[in-house]
């Protein structure tokens, strides 16, 4: 099946209490794997790419890619730019057949934020394009983007009623606690605030830094409202790391099919734990029922 919007079955996940992985693949084998992984349990999946990739697969490979993995393994597929500060690479993406986007205002003050959230939206509502907006400000690093544990902000409920009020974005990531990469500790979530802001927006909400959560409060933000979970870190680091110990195990054995083959393995492996987590397994065919009504 063709590329889908990721509005529709992100509303279902909701609706329905489970969620939707969304992984950031930094290479095409990686994107296979991952769709492999979704196909194998049976369930929708959103592929993901920051700026960086974007610029170093360019977006026509990455979109005909995620395209021909969809029709070979018939699950939804939705591919999606994340954490973009720039107008031009949204167009640019959305223009080479990305179904999401996220304009990423989150650094500037509510007024600009909700402007330059508009600007993708004026686009984006003549399309079947899902537009991801941020507010507070998600700690960690994410490609150029890096904000240290001083300078993140939770987000405030009351605003983010407003915010969707003013934009009509179809999906909301609010900053509730966690970062981007790997935790030091245990992260500091605030499912208060989550379950205060599910309390007043109907849109599906987004948990960036997904990578490393404990699974129990995974579980809890998801059925408080966070129907996307973001996971980039421990995709990464799960292949590289197959492709490391390939060449500890055996330095002479220099065939990319062999070690590229145990990263492939180890990305399946690790984004099967992360659909099980979110329950999303076994909601492919649910998804293209309610994609298609």
């Amino acid at each position: 099946m063709a590329l889908v919007s990721s509005t529709p079955m992100l509303k279902q996940a909701r609706e329905s209490g489970y969620g939707i992985v969304a992984f950031n693949v930094h290479s095409l084998d990686m994107l296979y794997a991952v769709v492999e992984a979704a196909a194998e349990l049976e369930s929708p999946v959103i592929i993901q790419t920051t700026v960086g990739t974007v610029r170093n697969l360019g977006p026509d490979s990455v979109v005909s890619s995620a395209r021909a993995a969809a029709e070979k393994y018939k699950i939804p597929v939705a591919l999606h730019l994340d954490h973009c500060t720039e107008f031009e690479v949204i167009v640019k993406c959305i223009r080479a057949g990305y179904t999401s986007v996220m304009i990423d205002a989150s650094m500037y003050p509510f007024e600009e934020n909700v402007k330059r959230t508009n600007q993708v939206m004026e686009i984006a509502k003549f399309l079947d394009i899902n537009v991801e907006a941020e507010l507070g400000k998600v700690g960690g690093v994410e490609d150029d983007i890096v904000v240290s544990d001083e300078d993140a902000e939770k987000a405030i409920p009351f605003e983010c009623k407003e915010f969707i009020k003013l934009t009509g974005v179809p999906t909301l990531a609010p900053a509730i606690g966690t970062a981007h990469g790997i935790y030091s500790g245990d992260p500091d979530i605030d499912f208060e605030r989550i379950k205060q802001i599910a309390e007043l927006v109907d849109v599906p909400l987004v948990l960036h830094g997904g990578s490393a959560i404990p699974g129990d409060d995974v579980k809890r933000c998801v059925s408080l409202g966070m129907a996307k979970m973001n996971v980039s870190t421990e995709l990464k680091n799960a292949y590289s790391a197959a492709i490391r110990d390939h060449f500890i195990n055996e330095p002479d054995s220099l065939d990319p099919r062999q070690y590229l083959k145990f990263a492939k393995e180890a990305a399946k492996e690790l984004a099967k734990s992360k659909i099980l987590l979110v329950g999303s397994q076994g909601k492919a065919s649910s998804t293209k029922r309610f994609i298609h009504q």
